[in-house]
């Protein structure tokens, strides 16, 4: 199983300039992929301005929204995001996507949290449509330069309509910042998504978690600072945080045992010598 870890975007108040030395420094320790979560009302950095900044530094590093809030975006614009950070990064980009859950990040108008499932539904397939280079806007340019890639999706959530979603259109689920016991169920929902939809072979499956590997403290009220407006799931990411090695070690071995793909890590601080302490623990 390969081991990533996540980019400090949206850390409260994260210095920005910080991102591309952490992706620079994330690739040369070793790690699989460098991951974003993202929101916009919060004090951070975009996910895409962080992912694209995470390309610029690096070269062979993946790169993972894990997830980004596709349903607070108008379709054919966060189809050419995306296109343009796997361009970019030479094709390195999996877009991980959500439909959102927070009223205040539906900033955009006329994309508001109501029939955002619908809304996803009908941007999927714009998405494909822009990717093909077909013209948007009623014209006749494409968005993307020919040649463009269909950017690889993965899909976080739990409800039957994700797996869904996921099987028909993605490659693999990505599971929440949760013990692996929780993740297990839906990992198995996403495996008898995929084979109910008659997709060859199994999803690729990405487990999230947060460790402490520096200042336990700060990471622990970054956590708990960031899910402050997700009722009683910020009890659940509390709890599941990881801090000490051992229990870092056994997470990973967890998330082995449960057939995951990847574990993304995340730290909660932009501390740069938190990417170290995590290196010496899992790799």
């Amino acid at each position: 199983m390969r081991t990533g870890i996540a980019l400090p975007n949206q850390v409260r108040d994260v210095r920005p300039d910080v991102i591309p030395v952490w992706a620079r420094q994330a690739e040369e320790a070793g790690f699989s992929s460098l991951g974003t979560i993202g929101r916009i009302a919060y004090p951070g950095v975009m996910d895409t301005v962080a992912l694209a900044s995470a390309a610029g530094a690096t070269s062979t590093i993946g790169l993972l929204s894990d997830v980004i809030l596709a349903t607070t975006w108008p379709g054919v614009l966060l189809a050419k995001e995306a296109a343009s950070i796997d361009g970019v990064s030479g094709g390195r980009f999996t877009m991980g996507i959500g439909v959102g859950l927070r009223e205040d990040d539906f900033v955009a108008y006329g994309h508001g949290p109501r029939d955002r499932g619908a809304r996803l539904d009908r941007d999927l397939e714009e998405y494909l449509s822009v990717w093909d280079g077909q013209p948007v806007g009623g014209g006749e340019n494409p968005a993307v330069p020919q040649g463009t890639r269909r950017v690889p999706l993965m899909f976080g959530a739990f409800s039957p309509i994700a797996m869904r979603r996921m099987a028909k259109y993605g490659e693999g689920y990505i599971g929440a910042t949760v013990p692996p016991a929780m993740a297990a169920e839906a990992f198995a929902g996403a495996r008898a998504a995929w084979r109910a939809a008659g997709r060859d072979g199994e999803p690729r499956l990405i487990g999230c978690a947060y460790v402490a590997v520096g200042d336990v403290d700060r990471t622990l009220f970054s956590v708990g600072d960031y899910y402050a407006a997700a009722g009683a799931f910020q009890r659940v990411a509390l709890d599941a945080v990881c801090t000490t090695p051992g229990a870092i070690t056994d997470l990973i071995k967890q998330y082995t045992d449960l057939g995951a793909d990847e574990v993304i890590l995340s730290v909660g601080t932009d501390d740069i010598d938190d990417v170290a302490r995590l290196a010496d623990i899992v790799l």
